[in-house]
């Protein structure tokens, strides 16, 4: 599959620009200094949607990844066997001027604006990529992704960083979303230390603003979790042997 940029209609660029400007409004006091930075290098604005082509060069000369076209939410193997080859799957399509508030479905403002900046820092996409092979080895077990699910859920999609200037935000479900933009960083929903054990045990939803949100100190101590990750992943699965061998 590939993107066709000549198919985006005036709705299209509409909706990007609503999008795009909406966010901005309140990501420079909100999302990490590496998520502003990466979307300095892929040269994102308002009017005109990202051509993969001219994104996928940036991020080959920056840290070597790609985007890869598919249509929607993909398989757990395709998904992970992508990321491992460092290409990032990604939506071509944008949602309807009406669904600008809530989508069930990740589009292209979402894997795009969301993802793709955090796709320029080395130690992030490392995460990404050993995260993504240990998914492919566990591929077939259910009870595997299900738990794996949960580190990319609270850390790709639902992570914050504090900073020197605080707490911020690099998980492209917030960033993608103005109400959970806000709400992550209020009193509101509960604060935690990065930890991949209490992570592992939380269940999550995707329907509503997450309750709990784990906070990392930098993109290196993200990547230098993944050996954490394989332990404890091990160890639950053979708490469940009647689960633990991948199909």
């Amino acid at each position: 599959m590939r993107q066709i940029y000549s198919n985006y209609n005036e709705e299209d660029f509409q909706v990007w620009k609503s999008l795009f400007e909406r966010q901005m409004l309140n990501l420079p006091y909100a999302a990490s200094t590496e998520f502003l930075e990466g979307l300095n290098h892929t040269q994102f604005v308002a009017d005109r949607i990202p051509d993969f082509s001219e994104t996928n060069e940036v991020l080959q000369q920056l840290t070597g990844w790609r985007l890869a076209v598919v249509p929607g939410i993909v398989p757990d193997y395709t998904f992970f066997e992508l990321m491992s080859n460092k290409r990032f799957p990604a939506t071509t399509w944008l949602r309807k001027m009406e669904e600008l508030d809530y989508l069930e479905e990740p589009d292209m403002f979402h894997d795009v604006f969301a993802h793709v900046p955090l796709l320029t820092n080395q130690h992030f996409v490392d995460f990404l990529e050993e995260l993504s092979k240990i998914g492919l080895e566990y591929s077939g077990n259910d009870y595997a992704i299900e738990l794996l699910s949960r580190v990319y859920w609270f850390t790709v999609e639902f992570g914050l960083i504090l900073e020197r200037e605080g707490l911020r935000i690099y998980g492209a479900g917030i960033l993608s979303s103005a109400g959970e933009t806000k709400y992550c960083l209020s009193d509101e929903p509960r604060h935690h230390e990065f930890d991949v054990q209490q992570i592992i045990d939380t269940p999550y939803r995707k329907d509503v603003f997450q309750t709990d949100y784990f906070i990392i100190e930098s993109y290196d101590q993200l990547y230098h979790s993944i050996p954490e990750v394989k332990r404890l992943l091990k160890q639950a699965l053979e708490k469940r042997p009647e689960e633990s061998v991948s199909a």
